[in-house]
């Protein structure tokens, strides 16, 4: 079985495909693609130009979370997805609450002006620039920190007492506003601030982590 993963390493949905190989186990070429400078005929691969991009076996797969469903269908165990019915939907769902709803605030707000501006023109960001991000991680994210926050109740996982593709979307996200310098507060959010500790030090997302943190984590919290 040979698997490619196409994009760049700093990219949540790249990192979310990434844990969970390791988490599976599964060998990978891991060929780095920037969606700012992509390769010639690189729509032909990806028809919306987006990052990651699977080659399997001479097949495309494209987008994260198709990515993500299809891996576990070709190496179900350790399964990433819950059985139930219910616990697979709130799994799912998770994932779509951060790649929908984190990511569109996070990224251009934050991780763009914060980290990835400064990293390609050289030039750090100027404080009125972080203090609009930080504006942005108070006002607009902090609402959708509190619903995770809840969501994860008691437990250690989002889903049930076992690791599934929630956990992995949701701690794939804060290693980017990480590297812009801003965490879940543990005041205001003890347990996704927990939480993101947790799942932080665990090898698959550690390794990702200690691979970007020498360019893009100059601000790391």
């Amino acid at each position: 079985m040979a698997l490619e993963l196409l994009g760049a390493g700093v990219s949540p949905f790249v990192r979310k495909v990434r844990t969970l190989c390791a988490e599976k186990g599964l060998d990978y070429t891991y060929t780095p693609v920037s969606p700012f400078n992509p390769p010639e005929g690189w729509r032909e691969v990806s028809p919306l130009g987006k990052i990651p991009a699977l080659r399997h076996d001479g097949r495309v797969v494209n987008d994260s979370s198709v990515i993500c469903a299809y891996l576990e269908r070709i190496q179900p165990e350790p399964a990433l997805y819950p059985k139930a019915p219910y616990d697979y939907a709130r799994a799912v769902w998770i994932e779509e609450f951060v790649d929908g709803g984190i990511f569109p605030i996070m990224a251009p707000n934050v991780f763009l002006p914060v980290v990835l501006r400064p990293v390609l023109t050289r030039t750090p960001a100027t404080a009125e620039v972080i203090q609009a991000a930080e504006k942005a991680v108070n006002e607009q994210l902090a609402p959708l920190f509190g619903y995770l926050d809840t969501q994860l109740g008691d437990g250690e996982y989002f889903v049930g007492n076992a690791l599934s593709i929630a956990d992995l979307s949701v701690g794939s996200a804060f290693v980017n506003l990480r590297h812009a310098g801003f965490a879940a507060d543990a005041a205001r959010f003890p347990r996704l601030a927990a939480f993101v500790r947790r799942i932080h030090a665990r090898p698959s997302l550690a390794a990702c982590i200690a691979e970007e943190k020498p360019v893009f984590g100059q601000r790391w919290v």
